[in-house]
């Protein structure tokens, strides 16, 4: 099988997503540090978006998943789904456990 060639332009265009929305997260971390701006509940879940986001571009891009076969990309889904399985248990667990004060602590 031949193997895929990937234009430089292609790296240096995700690269420079990759620094933009780093800059975004930077910024938006010291804007609401300093209170100039006050996200809220959206804060989290924004900045949870942006870290997918820069994960898809490294995972499509930088490990060719973008390229591969359909067997390879079923794969990484399937990965990604168990993932969400295990932290779905997980937050389960957490979420529904009574916690109790200890002195001293």
């Amino acid at each position: 099988m031949p193997a895929h060639v990937v234009h430089p332009r292609t790296y240096l265009v995700v690269f420079a997503a990759l620094i933009a929305l780093t800059v975004l997260t930077v910024g938006l971390d010291l804007l609401v540090r300093e209170d100039l701006v006050n996200l809220g509940a959206v804060q989290h879940p924004l900045a949870l978006a942006i870290a997918a986001a820069k994960a898809s571009l490294v995972i499509l891009f930088f490990m060719h998943l973008w390229q591969a076969r359909p067997v390879v990309r079923l794969v990484a889904v399937g990965s990604v789904l168990w993932l969400a399985i295990l932290l779905a248990y997980t937050l389960t667990d957490y979420l529904s456990r009574t916690w109790l004060h200890v002195a001293g602590y």
